[in-house]
Parts: structure tokens; sequence; C-alpha cells
């Protein structure tokens, strides 16, 4: 693709009768960012502005120095991968990898040959003939991407790009969609509302929530230490907010015993397979140990996972053995504990 300095900066705002988004955005050359949150956080919303689909209320949008929303859409260097991936049914693959480049003015035979070449890249030269209604969903995925990025974008915008595949097949687009994205010098903004995208596809995760940036950083960093119920939810972990002091939190009326020292506001979180359960109180009473009521229980996985209710809510992921050696049913009185050492505190 070559060298090219490019980077994103944005403000975006967009008012709704009953919706604000206010998001401000900065992407590095190369840099693949994923917006995560729930539907109806403003993701696509997001995305949109960004493409020029949806008109700012406000803010701005530059690229690499220049303004961007001064632009109309069809006019700003982007390429855009839908979510329903909107290839033109009675054009080839070929023909609609070429789309874009014509559209440009690039002769056709040019234009052709900058497709197959990016059609070989991700794998389909042999289904350049094919049409769209020829193609299984992971082939169709390709075949967008491929025409996204044969406009020589400096911005890539993906919408949900796995949400259409099966489970089977997403697993196999992902980790190939991975390498591409790796293979692309300019700016990609995915939107997604799945974990497991986000943290295969991206390097940097902004989470968004009722329209604003709730919590951002790597992966790793946003997995590690949730900031709010939806990403601790994410993430499987169960989390808290209280008040540190030393290596004990308050959360509420429970003293937590942590890994940490810390004073002030703080987060706890600790995984639910951390979490053991018992009919009595145990011997040797574990530091962190409360009373709790199964408020029910569900498979997760090879798993069983039991919500407790009690001084905190909390999942507890145990053994179908456990649970039956346990006797557990929705009402019963358990007691439940946590290692200090499996129980983790940042700032809040």
């Amino acid at each position: 693709m070559g060298e090219r300095a490019v980077s994103l900066e944005a403000r975006l705002l967009v008012t709704r009768p009953a919706f604000t988004l206010d998001l401000a955005l900065e992407v590095r050359p190369g840099e693949v960012v994923a917006l995560l949150g729930p539907n109806g956080a403003g993701k696509t919303t997001a995305l949109r502005a960004l493409a020029g689909l949806t008109s700012l209320s406000g803010g701005h949008i530059s690229l690499h120095g220049a303004p961007l929303h001064t632009l109309p859409a069809e006019s700003r260097p982007i390429g855009m991968v839908f979510q329903d991936y909107l290839l033109f049914p009675h054009l080839t693959a070929l023909d609609n990898v070429a789309f874009g480049p014509r559209c440009q003015g690039v002769p056709k035979a040019e234009a052709r040959a900058v497709a197959a070449a990016l059609l070989e890249r991700v794998g389909l030269a042999e289904r350049a003939a094919a049409r769209p209604r020829q193609l299984s969903g992971g082939q169709a995925q390709r075949v967008a991407l491929a025409r996204a990025l044969a406009v020589r974008p400096e911005l890539l915008l993906l919408d949900e790009p796995l949400a259409a595949l099966d489970a089977h097949t997403r697993l196999e687009i992902r980790s190939h969609l991975r390498r591409h994205l790796a293979d692309f010098d300019g700016v990609t903004v995915l939107v997604t509302h799945d974990p497991l995208d986000a943290m295969v596809l991206a390097d940097r995760l902004i989470v968004i929530e009722n329209g604003t940036m709730v919590q951002q950083g790597t992966p790793v960093e946003v997995a590690r230490r949730p900031r709010t119920d939806y990403v601790a939810r994410l993430v499987g972990l169960n989390l808290y907010r209280g008040v540190a002091d030393g290596a004990r939190v308050k959360v509420g009326e429970l003293l937590l015993h942590t890994s940490e020292h810390l004073d002030g506001a703080a987060f706890v979180a600790f995984p639910p397979a951390a979490v053991a359960l018992y009919r009595e109180r145990p011997d040797g009473s574990p530091r962190n140990l409360w009373q709790a009521r199964v408020d029910g229980i569900e498979r997760h996985g090879d798993n069983v996972r039991v919500h407790l209710d009690g001084p905190v809510a909390a999942f507890a992921d145990i053994t179908p053995a456990a649970v039956a050696d346990l006797d557990l049913t929705p009402g019963r009185q358990v007691w439940a504990s946590v290692k200090a050492t499996e129980t983790h505190a940042y700032p809040a």
C-alpha cells in the first residue's frame, strides 16, 4: 500500500431528541481501534459520522491534519465494509472490487487488474467470476474487504464485519481479517458488540455506553481492569466499587482483602471461577467470606454458573458435580469465599 503517515483526530457530536453521541477519537497510523459497546450505545452512529453518512451536530474530523468533516461522503478517502456487505448482486466478485477504482476514474483494465490482485490477496482468485449469491458468507466478507481496500483508502471503517457469519466460519475469517488489517498502513476503526472480535482484531478498544467513552486501552488492559458492569460482564469478572484502605476494600457492608495495597476509591474484581461455595461455614474461615442466597443456576460452557445474592451480587462458576454435592437450588443459603490472591483492586 506504500508508506503514508495517516492519523485520525475527531470529536464526534451527534445530537438527537433522545440520544447524544459525544466521542473524542485519536487513532495512529496502522492502528486498529474497535468501538465496543451494547446495542444503542452509539457505535454505528460514530462510524456513520466518520463516513459522512450521518451529519455532525458539532465537533470535527481531521485525517492527517486536513479537515474531513467538510467533505461529502463520496469525496472522503475511506473504504467501508458494511455488516451485510452490500455487494452488487448483478456484478461478479471481480467487478464488485473494481467498482470503486472505476468510480475514481481508473481505466477498466487497470481497475480489474487491481481487483484481481486484491482477490488473490484475500484468497479468492478462483472466485473472481462468481456473483454474490454463489459465494459463502465468509467469501462475501472477503470480497467486501477487498472492495473497501481497492479505493486505496486512508481510513478503513468496518461495521460488525463478522456478525453475518456462522460460528465456525467466523473463527476462520476472524484470523484472516486480522492478518489483512495488520498489512493496512492507514487508520482502521471497527464497530462490534462481540468482545472476542474486538480482542482479536483491535490494537486498542474504546468502550462506549450511552453515547460516551467509558473506558479505553489495549485488550489486555480493558480485560484485566474493567471500569463498568457492562465491561465486567463482557470479560467475565465480578466487579465492585468501594473504598480501599491498604489491602482491604470496603464494598457496602463487606470487607474484601485484596492482593494490592491502595487508598481511596477503588474497583475490586475477581473471576467467577475463583468463588468457592460451601453449605456450612468453612473451617479456618477464609478472609473473604460471606453468606449468600442462590438466585439462579445456569449452564456456562462445561461448568455451571451460580447467581448469588447477598451483601454483594456475584457469579460463581462450579462443576456440575459440585452443584449436586452442595444440593444447590434457587433460594438455598450458602457461604461464598474468594482468596485474597485472586481478588484484585485498582484505582476507581
